[in-house]
């Protein structure tokens, strides 16, 4: 039995194994760490001693982030999603996440990406849009990197 409030854990929507995925996030940066999973108790405990606690489906135990590795993960905020079935865990984290040893575990080996997912219409975050452009020049836009119109 979980000392968990009964409160937070009324508003968990776990999945068939009991579990929460947990979202272990940089406080001060956003840069997404790893992904973990959480029981009852495991929230419990990442609530009350402030390190993070998540359970180990492999091992079939709780571990908390840093015990073996000293990479730890000193718990700054922990927030559930709109549906109840996701934890954010604002950490700051000390070392590498991964267990391989990298900063975290999404390393920049991002998938392929075949479709055109933003529409047209859409100016990509990177460029910044004249305001001064002449009617001549409307739908152009500057590229910073390159500091021209085109």
């Amino acid at each position: 039995m979980s000392s968990l409030d009964p409160a937070i854990a009324a508003r968990l929507k776990r999945g068939p194994d009991g579990l929460v995925p947990a979202v272990a996030q940089q406080y001060d940066t956003g840069e997404v760490l790893m992904l973990a999973w959480m029981d009852d108790e495991a929230l419990h405990r990442t609530l009350t001693t402030g390190r993070a606690t998540y359970w180990s489906r492999s091992r079939g135990e709780y571990w908390v982030k840093g015990d073996t590795s000293g990479n730890v993960q000193h718990v700054r905020s922990v927030a559930l999603d709109c549906d109840g079935d996701t934890l954010l865990v604002r950490v700051d984290q000390v070392g590498a996440a991964c267990h391989t040893g990298s900063r975290t575990c999404f390393d920049g080996r991002d998938l392929p990406l075949t479709a055109n997912a933003v529409p047209s219409d859409v100016v990509p975050s990177d460029v910044v849009v004249s305001e001064s452009a002449s009617p001549a020049e409307a739908g152009t836009h500057t590229d910073p990197a390159e500091g021209s119109i085109r």
